[in-house]
């Protein structure tokens, strides 16, 4: 029977247990995309917590774009030092930590004046009412370079692997969406098509890392939105990047304009309202021979052990929980399986002048 905390490898990462610290924005960077101090503490502290595998907030790959304010950068070589010192922090202390790198296109936080904001079509974000400039061969080739180049400087940093972001409406999800995705050249129409970026920003990540760097993704399983990308598209998606090598695919869904079903759903105060999109990720785990992230709503040990159990999902991915309660897997691995006590209020999300904090704790 298959245990959370046992090891097994993503690729050639080796993780000591099967939980993750999914992507978290923190809003804790300076106005260039540097670490603060606040920052490096915390990702020492989750290392500490016992979780398997760390998985940073995302990072911006061009200097001119920014999905939300407080971001990390990995758009420059000068910033591999200040990157190195968080590996090697992590490192010491035994955690594992991979970088997710990111365009954010139309789904934005940050001011949209005086830059140039890219998207597969000039449709509006039903998020954010942000409309893009339709990208040209010129950008699309732009941007894969800007995604394999921040990739080798994730390497180079000392990073275990790197996650590129394909989910919650960012750019690479946006043109895999029918909704925002109204192309009409090999990027639009069908599902492979609108695979295709997604694919060859792989491809030249990959080629640029080489095969025993771990490159994993997050995408949605379902947009959640009228128009949007559905399970059977992304079994697609799935499929095409494993033929290809992808060393770990993390299965969210939804996006701001999702209602009731965004990627971090309120009220999770319940074993049944836990881990709501394991049945999603459960069918990608059968079709493909790639490790299976699930994320969302994962709150308490009995749920991850019914779902290690009855499906072929390896990992678990924890973001709010960890807000609270950093020390949450020592704690289940040490004898206290009591749940964690994140309320899926949302509150970090919503006051986050002094960084993402949870309420329950001295910092919130």
């Amino acid at each position: 029977m298959k245990q959370i905390f046992e090891p097994l490898t993503i690729g050639s990462l080796a993780v000591k247990n099967r939980l993750v610290r999914s992507a978290t924005w923190e809003n804790l960077a300076d106005d260039q995309g540097r670490m603060t101090p606040a920052q490096f503490e915390l990702y020492e502290e989750l290392a500490r917590g016992g979780v398997g595998l760390i998985i940073t907030g995302y990072a911006f790959i061009l200097d001119e774009e920014r999905a939300n304010p407080g971001m990390m950068g990995i758009h420059d070589d000068s910033l591999i030092a200040d990157y190195r010192t968080l590996t090697d922090r992590v490192h010491e202390v035994g955690g594992k930590i991979v970088m997710q790198i990111a365009y954010g296109g139309s789904q934005t936080g940050y001011p949209t004046e005086g830059r140039e904001i890219w998207g597969p079509s000039a449709v509006a974000d039903l998020a954010t009412g942000v409309v893009p400039t339709p990208m040209t061969q010129e950008h699309i080739n732009r941007l894969i370079e800007a995604f394999a180049a921040a990739a080798e400087r994730v390497k180079q940093a000392g990073f275990d692997g790197v996650e590129l972001h394909g989910a919650h409406n960012y750019l690479l999800n946006q043109f895999f969406n029918p909704y925002y995705n109204r192309r009409q050249d090999q990027y639009g129409g069908s599902v492979e098509n609108r695979a295709r970026l997604t694919v060859e920003v792989f491809e030249a990540v990959r080629q640029r890392v080489g095969h025993d760097f771990p490159v994993m993704i997050k995408i949605n399983a379902e947009d959640f939105i009228p128009g949007g990308s559905t399970i059977d598209d992304s079994l697609v998606l799935a499929k095409l990047l494993a033929q290809r090598g992808i060393d770990a695919i993390e299965v969210s869904g939804g996006t701001g304009a999702s209602a009731d079903k965004i990627p971090v759903r309120m009220k999770i105060n319940s074993p049944d309202k836990e881990a709501y999109h394991a049945t999603y990720a459960a069918q990608i785990a059968e079709a493909v021979n790639v490790p299976i992230i699930v994320v969302g709503g994962l709150r308490s040990p009995e749920v991850i052990e019914n779902l290690l159990a009855t499906t072929a999902i390896e990992l678990y991915s924890l973001s709010r929980p960890l807000l609270v309660d950093p020390q949450l897997p020592l704690r289940w691995q040490q004898g206290d399986r009591s749940p964690s006590r994140c309320l899926s209020c949302n509150h970090c999300l919503r006051n986050t002048a002094n960084g993402v904090h949870c309420i329950l704790t001295k910092e919130g």
